[in-house]
């Protein structure tokens, strides 16, 4: 008979390492997607909101806060921090997003409709919903881990 204790500490180590692999998966988009920004950041420019100026500036510092809370996703000491900082993110970035879609703004040389606009949100709150679980767990497994 397999003791219990045994069986408690498998488990968590099982939800441990797929929190730990599903992290550094959901992470890794964030970082390329950062390094776009600081290759190609005429390619986001003009979705930042006029209101706010400085467009180049603000892609570099989005690119930046992308890819160091991207990184921050992959390890277990920055997870949780990094998941609200990414949630965060996602809903100050859908500004840009929504500006997108009502000012009808070409991306990439291409605009859009309203679905794909709808989908786009769903997705935004799907991700920002994953930031969370990923921060509630990261919390969890870092306090039964010490």
């Amino acid at each position: 008979m397999v003791p219990l204790r045994l069986f408690v500490l498998s488990e968590f180590m099982v939800r441990n390492w797929i929190l730990s692999v599903g992290s550094i998966i959901f992470g890794i988009p964030f970082v390329l997607i950062g390094v776009d920004h600081f290759i190609d950041p005429s390619w986001y420019e003009p979705i930042v909101p006029e209101i706010i100026g400085f467009p180049t500036f603000w892609v570099y510092a989005s690119g930046f806060f992308e890819i160091i809370l991207g990184l921050g996703l992959m390890f277990q000491k920055t997870r949780r921090i990094s998941a609200y900082g990414v949630a965060l993110m996602l809903l100050v970035l859908y500004w840009a997003n929504f500006n997108m879609w009502i000012n009808d703004i070409a991306i990439g040389g291409s605009k859009f409709g309203t679905e794909w606009h709808i989908m786009r949100a769903i997705i935004q709150v799907m991700l920002i919903i994953i930031c969370l679980i990923i921060a509630k767990y990261s919390s969890e497994s870092s306090t039964l881990s010490e």
